[in-house]
């Protein structure tokens, strides 16, 4: 009976260096690539060793005519005549002057001439496929050859041979070049691939072995390859790697401590959101005093609870304080700037706060989600005077109506944004405008006012910080999302 128990994803079988690979296929092509120049360099080769060959053979030939017309009466002794002509290994030699052709020497003429070879306009390629052909005709031909060997000018030698003693040194020859070439090409295989291997191979099985161990632990620093220092493609490859691991360990950490500090912040929510409840009852009660002073501060008070107890549930039910979409609707912005004012205490002393906001200009937003929005960037703002030591200046939020648009500004006089804060402005966690910060501000504005279909962004640094906040009202946010859509 068959097991119906899933099977577990099968492991990838670890590489190994004794499997062949890059470097069994560089010598291997090495090889291949030397032997095929070889080849090349051998058909040009037997061709003129052939050549040289029957050049041979036509100067004994007329050497031999030489000593035959020198005999009494231009006739040799039988003896002397088979010597020469088997010295010259050649069956008859003629001597071919002006227009006159003269037979000197000769001895049991064949019937038939197999082929004839004219040496003196033979061009290459004839010569090489009359080489090559030499390998595969049968030994027992009779051929004649003409040729000048150069001796007395304007005479020409014509000799009727056997091919069979030419054809057994072209297959020594060819043995030789093979031998030659087989031992050359073994010298530089092993030479380029011990070359290659040291500058390609080796460094290219470290890279991927590399990536192999990291991909094992890709959370664990002393796994990120460590580079070689070489100024090649190769060290380019380490140094790109080497930082490519880096950030992507770095990143796998921070979402480690992500993790671990969303579910802190589940569990602190749940109880703050309680203790929150139970401040709300008491600010309750407070509606009874008839104090002026309490009965314009506790609507606010109780409003900040609201707020706070919803932000609460959200973090509990999106695990992650995921946003919910914004309810929209239109509202006067000057009532939730004086709110936010009073939430900071602003004006205080020395941190004067101006509001450049007509009074009726509404916007078309989640109000408390543009709540949170302003009052993370004035809080910044305080900050930022704060960090200054005299913590003197003023913040300025301006507010007016472009079309079907609605542009907030806040900016202070503080010394601005650092240059490596702006590099990540708006992300968790590594955005932070001052020292000690944790950039979550910014952060949660960016996401709220991109969920509004807005933008959020730093539009000066000189003398003080500018942040610029543009809220579409719905209508064109709707008509941007079927365009999007369509």
């Amino acid at each position: 009976m068959k097991d119906e128990t899933p099977s577990a994803t099968p492991e990838k079988p670890p590489i190994s260096r004794y499997v062949p690979g890059l470097s069994a296929k560089l010598l291997l092509l090495t090889i291949l690539f030397v032997m095929l120049a070889e080849v090349l360099v051998f058909v040009p080769s037997v061709s003129n060793f052939r050549r040289q060959w029957l050049m041979e053979r036509l100067a004994a030939a007329q050497i031999a005519s030489l000593a035959a017309e020198a005999a009494p009466g231009g006739q040799l002794p039988s003896m002397l005549r088979d010597e020469l002509l088997e010295r010259a290994q050649v069956k008859a030699i003629a001597v071919k002057r002006a227009n006159s052709r003269v037979l000197v020497i000769e001895m049991d003429m064949p019937a038939d001439i197999d082929a004839s070879y004219d040496l003196h306009d033979a061009s290459w390629l004839a010569l090489i496929a009359d080489a090559l052909m030499v390998y595969v005709t049968p030994k027992d031909r009779v051929i004649r050859v003409v040729g000048d060997p150069g001796f007395h000018e304007g005479e020409t030698i014509e000799v009727v041979m056997g091919e069979a003693p030419l054809k057994a040194a072209m297959i020594r020859y060819g043995l030789d070049i093979l031998g030659l070439s087989i031992l050359i090409s073994i010298i530089t295989a092993a030479l380029v691939y011990l070359t290659l291997d040291a500058l390609l191979i080796k460094p290219m099985t470290k890279l991927t072995w590399n990536i192999v161990r990291f991909s094992e632990r890709p959370e664990d620093p002393t796994r990120v390859i460590a580079p070689s220092g070489r100024r090649d493609e190769i060290g380019t490859a380490e140094r790109e790697l080497s930082a490519m691991q880096r950030e992507l360990a770095e990143t796998l950490s921070q979402k480690s401590r992500l993790a671990a500090l969303g579910l802190a912040v589940s569990k602190i929510s749940h109880d703050l959101r309680n203790m929150l409840s139970s401040a709300q009852l008491l600010s309750d009660r407070l509606i009874a005093i008839k104090d002026p002073t309490v009965q314009r501060l506790v609507p606010k008070l109780i409003a900040s609870l609201d707020r706070a107890i919803r932000l609460c549930a959200q973090t509990l039910n999106y695990g992650q304080a995921q946003e919910a979409p914004p309810r929209r609707k239109r509202f006067a912005l000057a009532p939730l700037v004086a709110e936010i004012g009073d939430s900071l205490g602003l004006p205080r002393q020395k941190i004067g706060l101006a509001v450049e906001v007509e009074p009726m200009l509404e916007v078309d937003a989640d109000r408390d989600q543009l709540y949170r929005v302003l009052i993370n960037l004035t809080r910044n703002a305080v900050q930022a005077l704060e960090s200054e030591g005299e913590a003197e200046g003023e913040i300025i939020v301006a507010g007016r109506r472009e079309g079907a648009v609605t542009v907030i500004e806040v900016a202070d006089t503080g010394p601005g944004v650092t240059e490596r804060a702006r590099a990540h402005l708006f992300e968790a966690f590594q955005g932070s405008a001052r020292n000690g910060g944790t950039g979550l501000g910014l952060a949660i504005a960016h996401e709220l006012v991109q969920a509004h279909g807005g933008q959020i962004a730093l539009i000066d640094n000189e003398g003080g910080a500018t942040f610029r906040v543009t809220i579409p009202d719905v209508v064109v946010e709707l008509k941007r999302a079927r365009r999007r859509s369509a």
